[in-house]
């Protein structure tokens, strides 16, 4: 039952946890051996921002002409080895090109796994295996963690990058497996969605903007972004401004991957029972409560503050990929969850900058976290205005039911 999801969860594990975020884990480690200067660390932060930017908009507007299954397999072996080759690099140019394609691919890889979830599951499962498949990400975060406490001080750091490249073949290989499997299956239709179609590229962003469940979820990814990455970019510099110990940064950050390692299957199968709009009020209610404490008691609540950071921002993506397809196909889901990614990132861009704004006019950090905490709010509005229209659709399809007895 739970094959799916959990291979798609490892790929996660890849494409995001190590693709994205294992460089930033092993960099401490890597500058004893490799000169990287702190320009050079900037431009490959910026190039993989834009780099994920451009995968998403590349999978968006051209992603329903390709194979979604055939692409998953190939961004998996690019991933796997990039990750192999990152053991062998010195230059700081290559290594900057080889982590622009792995944030390119995992972006790939995500919109891959959300077509072939919506169009393979159960329509009463589809939330359940999108967020645990999302969540992968966080895992990946905890296998980071155990890669520098136990590889990195028996075998150096390269052999970090291999272990994560050997994981990476293990998983395409249970992939490729799977997908056969569901090659073979998919002779009997899944049913309880709208036919697949996509949408013409055209017509991509006009759908965007004029229809709501398209709009609502670019806007949800905007402000999602908007909070999370400025929270996390400036969160232990905001704790060693207050002169609060270093190691409770570090606390708040495993209280984030533990909380996004559970959070993705328990909010996913809310979403499936319950409702999409009560998932979503659900964690943007813990995140914005988390930012309320935390702005009030840095000290005392940083740890709540972390616990909503991982109950929302993990799982939110499958949670709103699963929406979404209650209204569109599955093609078209993948579409739109693409341009999902690229206001996503404009979200962390805009929220960086205005971060990096208040922090140099006010010479504290203090009115970030003000700010974080308003938006935080807003998708609370928004989860609300869902949660209403699931009650009304709810509503006006018991007559219908009725009706058709």
């Amino acid at each position: 039952m739970m094959r799916m999801p959990t291979t798609f969860g490892m790929n996660q594990i890849v494409s995001h946890g190590f693709g994205m975020f294992l460089f930033a884990a092993l960099m401490p480690f890597m500058r004893e051996s490799i000169e990287i200067s702190a320009w050079q660390l900037a431009t490959i932060g910026a190039l993989t921002q834009v780099a994920y930017l451009a995968g998403a908009m590349l999978l968006g507007t051209l992603g329903h002409r390709l194979g979604t299954g055939r692409l998953a397999l190939l961004t998996g072996i690019t991933t796997s080895s990039l990750l192999f080759a990152m053991a062998q690099l010195r230059d700081p140019l290559l290594i900057t090109l080889t982590l622009t394609c792995l944030a390119a691919s995992a972006a790939i890889s995500w919109g891959c796994i959300v077509e072939i979830v919506s169009r393979c599951a159960r329509p009463e499962l589809r939330s359940t295996y999108l967020s645990c498949a999302s969540s992968g990400t966080a895992w990946g975060y905890a296998l980071n963690g155990l890669l520098i406490l136990v590889v990195v001080p028996l075998l150096g750091w390269q052999a970090s990058w291999q272990v994560a490249g050997l994981f990476g073949l293990l998983v395409v290989a249970l992939t490729w497996h799977m997908l056969r499997d569901l090659k073979a299956a998919s002779l009997t239709p899944v049913v309880g969605g709208p036919v697949d179609t996509a949408i013409p590229t055209s017509k991509l962003f006009a759908t965007i903007i004029g229809e709501r469940t398209a709009l609502f979820a670019c806007l949800i990814c905007l402000l999602v972004g908007f909070t999370t990455m400025p929270f996390s970019y400036w969160l232990n510099t905001y704790l060693a401004e207050l002169s609060l110990p270093p190691a409770l940064g570090g606390y708040t950050w495993s209280t984030v991957g533990a909380t996004g390692m559970v959070a993705g299957f328990v909010t996913g199968k809310l979403a499936d029972r319950r409702g999409h709009g009560t998932a979503l009020m659900l964690i943007f209610s813990g995140f914005a409560l988390g930012l309320l404490a935390f702005v009030f008691d840095p000290g005392r609540c940083a740890l709540v503050a972390g616990f909503g950071y991982g109950l929302m921002y993990f799982p939110m993506w499958g949670i709103v990929a699963g929406w979404v397809n209650q209204h569109y196909s599955s093609t078209a889901t993948m579409q739109i969850s693409g341009i999902c990614m690229v206001t996503f990132g404009l979200g962390g861009t805009l929220g960086n900058l205005l971060a990096g704004y208040i922090r140099e006019t006010t010479g504290s950090l203090h009115d970030v976290f003000f700010v974080l905490t308003g938006a935080s709010l807003l998708l609370v509005a928004l989860a609300i205005v869902i949660l209403r229209g699931d009650r009304k659709a709810a509503l006006a399809a018991q007559p219908a039911a009725a009706e058709a007895c």
